[in-house]
């Protein structure tokens, strides 16, 4: 009728729970929200706490809980003849806040054990899943740095994510972007807490603080400020992966005691040929310390040849072999008051504050 304004048409939109209405001009699009299949997870601090741990590294797990005060909950797992993992929680986790612990060292399983468990425990109807990875395989594939790799550590919090993982609780990551990838929340605690009072302890004279490499640089500053040290850095060089060649120091060694630094040791090449390379430019005692101790290949004799007198690693990685040079402190304290203090709300940043 004239005058009169056109009726629109009318459109009856359901919005059914866990979907997100997107309003674009006239049409409505709709997006499922992250875990669709997995709703209302948000938890109370009247829900239960169980901790589970994988068969990556059981001794770090019984420590946790041990110091966390809490036995570890009961889950199944175990392998088919032909490889294939599977996994069963013999008790109920209906609406608890559930914590699992797995390093995701090599082999691969570690992480496809993890993921079963994550999904698992999504089935079973849980109400919150942290995921706790001491040791976070794949981290060292962070970027593409030449054409057609993969960046796996992208895809590794990408599965995570997808199978229904709520948070993550990690050690060292070996590039810190990584907490990027993630879209839910990421607490990276820092082997220094522990490393520092170990070598503090040790009460040494004219101690430097050396990063192995580039890398490592940002780290070695932070023991040196903890400990009051000085500070060095070795130029190197890779021209292949795991193969290691020391170009030159920066910094003052000479007669003065030394601490190298690093996250992970893999081949030990990196370690082993910064640290007789500082023995040549005069170093007194070499002292060393990873939080990662992956040590495969030659590692190991590596390390027992070298001017290295003392390597400190923590237990977030079982070790192959026990050596007279290696001395390893726990992380099980840190990381159960990590999970209090996520289960009660409480900052972690704090645990980092002195």
């Amino acid at each position: 009728m004239a005058g009169q304004r056109p009726l629109e048409p009318s459109v009856e939109v359901r919005v059914l729970p866990g979907q997100l209405r997107l309003a674009v001009g006239a049409i409505a699009f709709y997006q499922p929200t992250h875990n669709t299949g997995h709703l209302n997870r948000s938890m109370s601090t009247q829900s239960q706490i169980k901790l589970f741990a994988g068969r990556s590294n059981p001794a770090l797990a019984n420590s946790i809980a041990q110091a966390f005060g809490q036995d570890l909950g009961k889950v199944e797992i175990k392998d088919f003849s032909d490889g294939e993992i599977y996994v069963h929680f013999e008790e109920s986790i209906r609406g608890c806040d559930v914590f699992l612990i797995q390093s995701t060292h090599p082999t691969a399983d570690n992480w496809m054990e993890l993921l079963l468990m994550v999904d698992a425990a999504v089935r079973a109807s849980s109400g919150r899943i942290t995921a706790v990875i001491p040791y976070f395989g794949y981290a060292r594939q962070e970027r593409k740095d030449q054409p057609r790799v993969s960046i796996a550590a992208k895809l590794m919090a990408n599965l995570l994510t997808t199978a229904g993982v709520d948070r993550v609780l990690t050690m060292d990551l070996h590039a810190s972007q990584i907490q990027g990838f993630f879209d839910v929340p990421v607490d990276h605690l820092y082997g220094s807490a522990i490393f520092a009072d170990y070598f503090r302890k040790l009460e040494l004279d004219n101690l430097v603080v050396v990063a192995p490499d580039v890398g490592s640089v940002k780290m070695a500053r932070s023991y040196a400020k903890r400990l009051g040290a000085g500070l060095a850095i070795i130029d190197k060089r890779r021209p292949t992966q795991n193969v290691a060649q020391v170009m030159h120091i920066i910094g003052e060694v000479e007669g003065r005691n030394v601490l190298l630094i690093d996250d992970m040791i893999d081949t030990a090449g990196t370690l082993t040929n910064a640290a007789n390379a500082l023995r040549e430019a005069g170093a007194l005692e070499i002292l060393a310390a990873g939080t990662h101790p992956l040590l495969s290949g030659p590692a190991y004799d590596r390390i027992e040849a070298s001017a290295i007198s003392r390597l400190v690693v923590t237990d977030t990685i079982p070790l192959r072999r026990t050596l007279d040079k290696i001395e390893v402190v726990s992380v099980s304290e840190i990381f159960a008051d990590a999970i209090r203090r996520i289960y009660t709300d409480e900052s972690i940043s704090t645990l980092f504050d002195s």
